[in-house]
C-alpha cells in the first residue's frame, strides 16, 4: 500500500528479458536507505519487490503481464521513474490509499503553463471513466492527484509547482503514457451495488 505522494525520481540504469522474467535495474538514493530484499516500492505507481540491491542500487523482476499493462514497456537506459517505499503504520498518511497495482495506461493529450499553473489533460480508456468524479482522487505514474474535471474524452488535473519538482511529469509530453490507478473504494462499491442487483 501507498500513498502516492512521491519520494524521488530515479533513473533506469537497465531493462533487458531474463529467461523467466524482465530485470529492471535502477538508482534511487533516498528509498533505498531503509529497504530490505522483498519490499516493495512503486515504480511510475506499479508496485514491484526487491530482488536485489547494492548502495542506492535496486533490482526487481519484472513479469510479462506487468509490461505489457503499464509504462514500463516504454522505459530505456536513463528514463526517469517515480519511487515511494510502501506505506508504514506510524506515520502519517497523505495523498490517498495507492495499491500500485495499475488499471491501465492513459495518454497525455495536453501538458501547458496556464499562467503560473500547469494544467495536465489525460485520455483514458473509456472502461475506467466510470471510476472518475469531481474532485476524486487518481494515480499517474504513481502520484496521488486530485481530478478538476472529466468530460467524455479527458481527465483534467492541475499540477502545483512541487509536484513538477519532485516526480517525472516534468518531462512528459503530449502523446506520453501514463499508468493509470482509480480508486480502490470506488472499484468497491461498484462489486457490492452489482452483486445487490443479482
Amino acid at each position: 500500500m501507498f500513498t502516492g505522494l512521491v519520494e524521488e525520481t530515479g533513473e533506469v540504469l537497465s531493462f533487458h528479458a531474463q529467461p523467466d522474467s524482465w530485470r529492471l535495474k535502477l538508482r534511487g538514493e533516498v528509498v533505498s536507505e531503509d529497504v530490505k530484499i522483498g519490499d516493495s516500492i512503486a515504480v511510475n505507481g506499479c508496485c514491484l519487490s526487491v530482488t536485489e540491491m547494492s548502495e542506492h542500487t535496486l533490482v526487481f523482476d519484472v513479469l510479462e503481464e506487468t509490461r505489457l499493462v503499464t509504462n514500463l514497456k516504454k522505459v530505456d537506459l536513463g528514463s526517469r521513474v517515480n519511487l515511494e517505499r510502501s506505506l508504514r503504520n506510524d506515520g502519517r498518511v497523505g495523498g490517498h490509499f495507492v495499491t500500485g497495482h495499475v488499471d491501465c495506461v492513459g495518454k497525455i493529450k495536453e501538458i501547458k503553463h496556464q499562467g503560473r499553473d500547469v494544467l495536465l489533460k489525460i485520455e483514458a480508456p473509456k472502461t475506467f471513466r466510470k471510476y472518475l468524479v469531481y474532485k476524486g482522487c487518481i494515480s499517474v505514474d504513481g502520484i496521488s492527484l486530485t481530478v478538476a474535471e472529466v468530460d467524455d474524452q479527458l481527465i483534467s488535473i492541475w499540477l502545483i509547482p512541487h509536484t513538477l519538482e519532485m516526480t517525472n511529469l516534468v518531462e512528459r509530453k503530449s502523446g506520453d503514457l501514463v499508468n493509470l490507478e482509480f480508486d480502490l473504494l470506488a472499484k468497491y462499491a461498484e462489486k457490492i451495488l452489482l452483486s445487490q442487483d443479482r
